[in-house]
Formats: C-alpha cells, sequence, structure tokens
C-alpha cells in the first residue's frame, strides 16, 4: 500500500491530501521521518569541515522536512478531529518524539559543532535573524541537557519520554471525560428561562449525539456558559457545573489526579537536573518575564484592584438573590445567572435582542473586513479544496498586490471528535529559505453547530482572538520556518490575538459586521452603547478566575520538592494564600487544566495572557491615537511585530511599533480597575 506521506503532494497548494491519508499510515511515515531526521543529523554532526552557520545551523534547519509533514497533520488530526485509533498512535508516538528530540539535543558532537560557532557568534558576520536562530539553537541545547554530564543527560531524556507520555494521557482524559457527560432535557420546566437560540444549538447537539428532538447540554465552554446564565432550575445549574470543575477528577478511568501529580514533580526533578531551582524557574529563564518574582508583581499589581471589584461584584449578586426571594448564599453555580440578570436590567441588554446581530458568518467576515482594511489583505473562499472534515472552510489569502500570502481554514463548530477551547495552529509554517514557502494555517473554535450559528459576545471575541493568531501566522515575513508566524517567546505570542479583539467592539467595525441575521438590520447605536457600557461590567470577576488560575499554575510549577503532592490539598492551600472568593473558582482547575498539563509550552506560562494584555492594551492605544484604520500604524505592526516572528527578541520588536516601553494603566482602565 502506497504512503501519500511519502509522494509529492500534487494538491492544490500543496495542502495535505486528506482524502487520502489513513489512519494507518501515521506510525509507517513517523517512523521512516525519524530514520530520515537521524541520518540528516549524523550527517551534519560527522561532518569533517569546520563547523559553520551554515553547515551547521542552517543544515539542521533545513532538516526534518519529512517530520514536519507527518506531524504537522497528525498532530492537528489529534486535536480537532480524532478518534480511538489516532489516540492509541498518539500514546505511542508522544515517547517515541521526546526520545527522538532527546537524542537530536544529546548528540553531543553535534552540540559541540554548534557551541564552537556560538564561541564566534560576535566574529560570524551573521544577519540578526540568523544571530537569533543560533542564539535559540544553542539554548535548545543547553536547556535539553547536552552540556550535562552523560549520566545526567540520559536521566533528562528518560524525564522527557515519561512526561510525553503523561502529558498526552493528560489530554486524552480530558477529552474522553468531557464527551462522557451529557445534560439531556426535554421541553419542559427543566428549560425555563433558556433563550430560543441556547435552545435551538441543544437541539443541533442532541441530533449530533443521537438523541433528535432532545436538548443536550455539555461541559464544553459554548455549552455550559449559555445554560448558566439563562437556567431558570438552579438544581440543574449546579449539576452541570460540578461536571465542568469535577471534569478529569471522578471515579472513573480518566480521572488525572496521579497523571498531573507526577508531571509536576518529574518537571521539579528534570529542572534541578538542569541547574534550575523550580520548572517556573526553567520555564520563565527563557521569556521575556525571566523570573517568577516578576510574574507574581505584575499579577498582585492586578489581583488587589480585581479582589476589591469582585467582592463589590459578589455584594451585588446577594443583594439580587434576596430580592428575588431566594433564603440561600451565592454559590459558584449560581454567578453567572444572577450576572446575566444584573446585566441585562443595568444595561437594558437582552440577549434575545443582541445575539441576531452575531450571526458567525457575518461575524467571520467582519474579522476578514478589519484585516482587509488595516493591511490590504482579502480572503476567498477556495473551491474545490477538500479537507479533513465537511464543517471546515478554506480561504485563499492574498496581499493587496494579488500575490498569495496561504491558505487559511476555518473550523468553527464543536463536535465529540474535537478538543475542547480554542487554537490556531498551522498544516505548514511559512518560509523563505531556498523556496518561498506560503503558510497554511487554521484557527479552530467550538461554537454550537446551529441553523443559525448566533454568538455571544464572548464568542466574538474567541474568533477575533483566534483570528489575530491566524494573521500571525500567515503575515510572517521571515528566513526560517523555526522562526515564524506565532514561533515566539510565550509571553509575546497572545500579543496578536488579543489586540486583534478591540476591532471587535469599535463602533465602526460593529457596524459593518453587526447585521441582524434575518432583516440585514445595522445594529442600532443604542445596542452598541449599552453593549459598550457593559464592557467592563463583571470584570470583578473576570479578571479574578483568570488570575486565581495563574496563581495555581505557579504555584505547581514552583514546587522545589520532587514529591507528589495530594491535588485537592495543594490546589486548596494555593487559593487560600490568594484569598480567593469562596463563590469563585479558578477559571481552570488542575484536573482540566489542559493548557499547563497537557503541554509544555504553558506551563508556568498562563501569566502569559495578562502579560501580553500590557502590551495590546498599551499597544491599541497607538491606534486609537491616530485612528484605529490608521495605515502608517497598521504598517508599523505588521512590519515590526506580525512579519518578524521570532527573529528578534520580543520587547525590541514592540519597542519598534509603540516608540517605548508599555506602561499597564491602559489595561487597569479596559477591564474597569483603575479608579
Amino acid at each position: 500500500m502506497s504512503n501519500p506521506f511519502f509522494e509529492p503532494w500534487r494538491t492544490p497548494f500543496g495542502i495535505p491530501p486528506f482524502d487520502s491519508i489513513k489512519d494507518e499510515h501515521y506510525l509507517e511515515a513517523f517512523n521512516e521521518a525519524f530514520a530520515e531526521h537521524n541520518a540528516e543529523i549524523l550527517k551534519i554532526a560527522e561532518n569533517q569541515a569546520p563547523a559553520t552557520f551554515e553547515n551547521t545551523v542552517e543544515a539542521l534547519e533545513r532538516s526534518a522536512a519529512l517530520l514536519r509533514k507527518v506531524g504537522g497533520v497528525f498532530f492537528n488530526m489529534s486535536s480537532a478531529h480524532t478518534n480511538d485509533v489516532i489516540q492509541n498512535i498518539q500514546m505511542e508516538i508522544a515517547p517515541k518524539f521526546a526520545a527522538h528530540q532527546g537524542q537530536l539535543f544529546n548528540n553531543q558532537k553535534l552540540f559541540s559543532r554548534v557551541s564552537a560557532i556560538y564561541s564566534q557568534k560576535e566574529e560570524a558576520g551573521l544577519a540578526e535573524d540568523q544571530q537569533q536562530l543560533l542564539e535559540e539553537t544553542y539554548t535548545s541545547f543547553v536547556r535539553a541537557g547536552a552540556a550535562l554530564t552523560e549520566n545526567k543527560r540520559e536521566e533528562v531524556q528518560q524525564l522527557d519520554e515519561e512526561l510525553a507520555g503523561l502529558r498526552t494521557r493528560f489530554g486524552q482524559n480530558i477529552l474522553k471525560d468531557t464527551n462522557s457527560f451529557e445534560l439531556v432535557l426535554d421541553a419542559t420546566e427543566d428549560t425555563r428561562g433558556l433563550p430560543e437560540s441556547v435552545l435551538k444549538a441543544a437541539l443541533g447537539e442532541g441530533d449530533q449525539r443521537g438523541k433528535p428532538g432532545q436538548y443536550v447540554f455539555t461541559i464544553s465552554r459554548s455549552s455550559i456558559t449559555p445554560f448558566l446564565q439563562y437556567a431558570e432550575n438552579r438544581e440543574l445549574r449546579e449539576k452541570i457545573y460540578k461536571a465542568y470543575t469535577q471534569c478529569a477528577n471522578n471515579d472513573n478511568e480518566y480521572n488525572n489526579h496521579k497523571v498531573l501529580k507526577k508531571i509536576a514533580a518529574l518537571r521539579a526533578r528534570r529542572a534541578q537536573l538542569l541547574g534550575f531551582e523550580s520548572h517556573a524557574r526553567y520555564m520563565l529563564d527563557d521569556r521575556m518575564a525571566k523570573t517568577p518574582e516578576a510574574v507574581t508583581e505584575l499579577l498582585d499589581k492586578i489581583w488587589e484592584p480585581a479582589k476589591i471589584k469582585v467582592n463589590e461584584e459578589a455584594s451585588d449578586l446577594q443583594d439580587r438573590i434576596q430580592e428575588d426571594g431566594g433564603n440561600f448564599s451565592l454559590a459558584s453555580w449560581d454567578w453567572w445567572y444572577y450576572t446575566e440578570k444584573i446585566r441585562s436590567e443595568r444595561f437594558s441588554l437582552d440577549p434575545a435582542e443582541v445575539k441576531p446581530f452575531f450571526e458567525l458568518g457575518k461575524v467571520r467576515d467582519g474579522a476578514f473586513a478589519v484585516a482587509t482594511r488595516l493591511y490590504g489583505i482579502t480572503f476567498e473562499e477556495a473551491v474545490g479544496i477538500r479537507s479533513y472534515h465537511p464543517d471546515v472552510i478554506t480561504y485563499e489569502v492574498k496581499d493587496a498586490d494579488g500575490s498569495l500570502i496561504g491558505l487559511f481554514l476555518v473550523d468553527y463548530f464543536m463536535r465529540p471528535s474535537k478538543r475542547g477551547g480554542a487554537w490556531m495552529s498551522k498544516f505548514r509554517g511559512q518560509s523563505n529559505l531556498d523556496e518561498s514557502v506560503r503558510p497554511i494555517v487554521v484557527n479552530c473554535c467550538n461554537f454550537p453547530k446551529a441553523d443559525p450559528c448566533l454568538l455571544g459576545m464572548d464568542e466574538v471575541r474567541t474568533l477575533f482572538h483566534e483570528f489575530g493568531h491566524g494573521l500571525h501566522g500567515l503575515l510572517s515575513q521571515v528566513r526560517y520556518e523555526s522562526q515564524s508566524g506565532t514561533n515566539v517567546k510565550q509571553d509575546f505570542v497572545e500579543l496578536p490575538s488579543q489586540i486583534m479583539e478591540h476591532w471587535a467592539m469599535e463602533p465602526e467595525v460593529l457596524r459593518s459586521y453587526a447585521r441582524h441575521y434575518e432583516t440585514g438590520e445595522v445594529i442600532p447605536d443604542g445596542i452598541i452603547e449599552k453593549l459598550l457600557e457593559a464592557e467592563t461590567f463583571n470584570q470583578g470577576f473576570a479578571t479574578t478566575e483568570y488570575l486565581a488560575a495563574s496563581y495555581l499554575d505557579m504555584a505547581w510549577h514552583g514546587l522545589e520538592s520532587t514529591d507528589e503532592q495530594d491535588v485537592e490539598s495543594f490546589e486548596a492551600d494555593a487559593m487560600q494564600q490568594i484569598e480567593l472568593l469562596d463563590a469563585v473558582n479558578p477559571r481552570y482547575k488542575s484536573s482540566y487544566f489542559q493548557h499547563i498539563f497537557a503541554g509544555d509550552n504553558y506551563s508556568a506560562g498562563y501569566y502569559a495572557y495578562i502579560w501580553a494584555e500590557v502590551l495590546d492594551a498599551d499597544g491599541f492605544e497607538a491606534f486609537k491615537e491616530n485612528g484605529i484604520f490608521d495605515a502608517p500604524t497598521a504598517k508599523s505592526f505588521r512590519e515590526n511585530v506580525l512579519e518578524r516572528g521570532g527573529t528578534a527578541d520580543p520587547m525590541m520588536l514592540y519597542r519598534q511599533f509603540r516608540g517605548r516601553d508599555p506602561e499597564v494603566a491602559p489595561l487597569l482602565k479596559n477591564r474597569g480597575l483603575a479608579d
């Protein structure tokens, strides 16, 4: 049987031939890719010529083409359209992948060559991007343990392989436990209070799950959030909320407690082998923040005003409960419901009045139109291109001169084969090393599949947010793929996504895309005013639950002990230390904190969203000062941030765009936390 990974892809734009790729192709392709890459590494390491940037660092950059080809498809499928076979392959491949990476970075001959070039970097006459690539390459070897003794190197490699399997198991457990819960309702009093659009989406979920005519709610955020906002039945709100906060923490095979405490302990041990007191110090050493103290200082600056605000909000909600005749104390599952009541009354915001103006297709087109006005780029649906699922739409993205920028895939609907949340990924990264390689980027969200699909404001922001990541990948203009698009420091990667959210709520932009899905009526100014007035409403809660998760992340990864912790007591102690309000939970509890335990990138890094928000709030001030579609400002942001990827120090790139260091005041103002 032929394997499509071993053949040139003669598809339009070189998109993967999804129709030809079968599950049984992956293992064979991975094994061949590992072998091919090993041969390339051996050739580079054994080169008898003196080490140069070109024959070592650049040669490494050119290597692993087949591995990128296979991994680009497989890891996207394992997130967006998985099945039992793919999950089993993932469990087998994860430690193999870690072992392969370990062999690469523990190759002493190769490290010797990289070190020789690094020691002469000042005299090498390298361009700025090459200097950065050399720095990152050398640092990657050191951080992987290449400078350690042989025994320690072997232990680090063993830890990496074990951690890879544990992280994979953690994510799979969340998906399986999420899919195992359903709240199935008939058209009875149990559905009282739920808007028609929410019920329609629940019927669609029922159809997908083989329960036609029944309303099915899940613990996916797009399903549970509107249920908590509008369902009058308090017992059902409690039931679904507890199912969410107990995800992967139930008495079944998907319980993540053993997995996550093992991950935390092994990460602590690995960090110490590499010369760091904790995993947090190890991870932050390679980020903008640099130290846990710098992260904590930022979190504390925002935590104090947020704590005051959230206590005021809790008091308002308790008063509202009593006004309604409720004889109970505010609980976590009450927060969304009574917040929505106060929001509706205080700002006269009726969801039945607002959501019809935010039909998914129009919101998507609105985001596209913003990019067109800012950067001159256009999006045209590609004809005749098959993707990996019928829900996916593929667009050709072209620059103002008509040249192809890349392909952009949107995958917006939730389904059981797709993990929760929202993300940007790529099937192919941009590069200009030997030829111009155009990127293939994908945005994934988890909106309920309904016709029409009407979005809440959080979902509108999510779409714009992921689109910002997409632009970062699409507009990349770098030489080396490893520096392209979102391949930047973890606490810089959220700047392009979060700054994009600002345009979603600008009145001028709202009038262009927020049109009634039935009548085509432009959203009235009165509704826009209410939406803007409500922008800082409930920000005490939103900020507090996010910061609490950030503190929890730092607590787990600040551990200097390699002993396994009791998850419940550790989490409770971490929240007690920051005096978290009883009625508020961290946005993610440990057992389903996928950001920090299902992968390495956001471990000791969940703070990155608020770090980047300092940048995006300050950065958007430049657009407000000059005009939100000011051409020179947009050109500067494109050239200094979106196009540059990881080719330079991120703070330097920000300064080149903004002309100065960022200030925290705009963030506090935007969240309504400033005096």
